[in-house]
């Protein structure tokens, strides 16, 4: 018998290779041996008929197939025969047997399952979407809303295809997410797409019919689909009015808006989620954010206040491990923008003497050794990233904080050791860590060579830590040092990288325009060309209002570069520009 099975088994390969390789003749052979032994395998009468069609012998599949009917009534030969009647010309007997098909629905509802499937195997769509509607009209409780929506989406009928998906998803609200991700193909970021619009209307009409949250979060997803998310914001709050039990929804939008730098929607439902909150941990976490977004948009004079702010919260919730985010970004906030970094390490240090978890006391040491850093104070620094090393190791705190080690040495001068640290964490598990320090070994190794005194690349270092410093002005005055005096080294493009960074932090947008056009003019066929593409579009588009030169940047780099790390994103940004429908 396990002789039989094997060589049963062994012969449907053949049949099935035969028959994707377009070899129908053996296909059809190797069919009918499978069919002798199995005559009740659907899929073997498909092949055979299939077979048959392909060769033309249409008066053989037409005989094979009535042999069937006259042994088994399956209404979806019915369609089989029609479809056959179809590729002879033979309309007239072809939709006979098509409305055979459909009749056999009377005699039994269930017969719409195999009767539309045969129809929609032949891309027969109209056919189907009878076949669906009347099993539903004879069986109330069957739903094929899905179905015909796929098929209305094929049919390009778009507006019927969404009414489908919502009068689907009303019956199922469990399957929202899989009715997103389907409509999702069909609209833009584009507000006024005529889709988008199309979709708004349908669930507005909705929502007036029907007045349930489910609306409101399919309308809070276009919204957010289309980056309008003041929109999103007030769906989000009627979702909370009528369900009060959790803020996730409204954090998660948060979080959306803060990744896409619309700061000012962001603030507003921080400032929402610290009116309503319960939760201890959601009410620090929107403050800690909302300061750090104040912090971000704030002018010196602001300061004072922001610091104010931070000692208020202390003096309300305490300092204590459940307050420690708000206590790490406070020291970081006194010795980075107050440049008060003897407060800032007491208030770290002091912060040590709470009862923390290791990975705790590792953040509070990983902020003492970049305010250590900032001080030049590097080897007190290396002591602290040293010692988050040795009590969380291979951890990715402690992968960060090697990456500190290597970062500190590189600042300091001492290039050799800091790119022995590299070379490890080019195996990190964190691929944003991995990117980091295969970024500063490409800087070390490229330039070192160059110099036996590494006199440039000590320069670029430097303004690299001046700009750690949060000293702009400085940094870039350094970077011009290099440029005008080493001029024949292969640091000038890392140095114009970097400057047109510093540049568009201090939102001086032509002058970026102009270091990254250097770079694509002169170092084309350099490694920055990439980044210097991205960093050009990026900017056109959110700064300098010029949305043709992007999307030509971002051709460039999907075309050119497939190996960049900007390659999806870069492909998805410029079919957006071009208004394609992005999913």
């Amino acid at each position: 018998m396990l002789v039989s099975v094997q060589v049963f088994s062994q012969d449907d390969l053949f049949a099935k290779e035969y028959f994707d390789n377009g070899d129908f003749e053996k296909a059809l052979y190797e069919y009918k041996k499978l069919y002798a032994q199995s005559p009740s395998n659907i899929n073997y009468i498909n092949q055979i008929v299939t077979s048959y069609q392909q060769l033309e012998r249409y008066d053989d599949a037409e005989q094979f197939l009535n042999q069937l009917l006259e042994r088994v009534k399956y209404p979806a030969f019915y369609v089989e025969l029609g479809y056959n009647y179809q590729l002879k010309g033979d309309l007239e007997n072809a939709n006979a047997y098509y409305n055979k098909a459909l009749s056999s629905l009377d005699q039994n509802a269930n017969n719409v399952f195999p009767v539309s499937r045969s129809f929609q195997n032949h891309s027969l769509l109209n056919e189907a979407l009878a076949t669906y509607e009347k099993g539903m009209a004879l069986k109330p409780d069957f739903n094929f809303k899905l179905q015909m929506a796929q098929i209305y989406g094929e049919q390009g009928n778009v507006e019927k295809m969404f009414v489908s998906y919502m009068d689907f998803v009303a019956e199922n609200p469990i399957t929202v997410g899989n009715i997103k991700r389907a409509i999702s193909d069909f609209i833009t970021e584009d507000s006024s797409n005529e889709n988008n619009v199309l979709l708004r209307k349908i669930i507005l009409r909705k929502l007036q019919e029907q007045p349930d949250i489910l609306w409101n979060d399919l309308l809070s997803w276009l919204f957010i689909q289309q980056k309008d998310y003041n929109k999103a914001f007030i769906q989000e709050k009627a979702i909370f009015n009528r369900q009060p039990e959790s803020l996730d929804r409204i954090e998660e939008l948060a979080d959306i808006a803060m990744s896409e730098n619309e700061n000012q929607v962001a603030k507003e439902i921080l400032t929402y989620l610290i009116q309503k909150a319960q939760d201890l941990d959601t009410l620090l976490n929107a403050h800690y954010h909302l300061l750090q977004l104040k912090t971000k948009e704030s002018q010196k004079d602001n300061y004072q206040n922001i610091k104010n702010e931070y000692e208020a919260l202390f003096k309300e919730y305490g300092t204590f491990s459940q307050t420690l985010q708000l206590q790490i970004a406070y020291a970081h906030f006194l010795a980075f923008y107050l440049n008060d970094t003897k407060s800032a390490t007491t208030f770290l240090e002091k912060a040590l003497e709470l009862p923390l978890n290791d990975t705790q006391k590792a953040q509070v040491k990983l902020e003492l050794g970049d305010i250590f850093v900032l001080r030049e104070e590097f080897n007190t620094a290396l002591i602290y990233y040293t010692q988050i090393q040795r009590s969380l190791k291979n951890s990715t705190i402690s992968q960060e904080a090697r990456f500190r080690v290597a970062k500190a040495s590189y600042y300091k001068g001492d290039f050799d050791w800091a790119e022995s640290q590299l070379k490890i964490l080019k195996a990190s598990t964190s691929q944003l860590i991995a990117n980091d320090a295969l970024g500063l070994k490409l800087i070390i190794s490229d330039n070192k060579y160059d110099d036996s005194l590494h006199v440039a690349l000590k320069l670029y270092a430097k303004a690299d830590l001046l700009a750690f410093q949060n000293k702009d002005d400085e940094a870039i005055q350094l970077l011009d040092t290099i440029l005008q005096e080493h001029k024949t080294e292969n640091i000038i493009p890392q140095a114009l990288f970097k400057q047109a960074q510093l540049f568009e932090h201090k939102k001086e947008y032509q002058k970026a325009e102009s270091n990254y056009q250097a770079i694509l003019t002169n170092y084309r066929d350099g490694i920055l060309v990439d980044d210097a593409s991205y960093a050009l579009a990026e900017l056109y588009v959110n700064h300098l209002s010029q949305p043709e030169k992007a999307k030509a940047l971002y051709e460039d780099i999907f075309l050119n570069h497939a190996d960049s790390i900007y390659f999806i994103d870069a492909r998805k940004k410029f079919r957006a520009l071009r208004g394609d429908a992005i999913n």
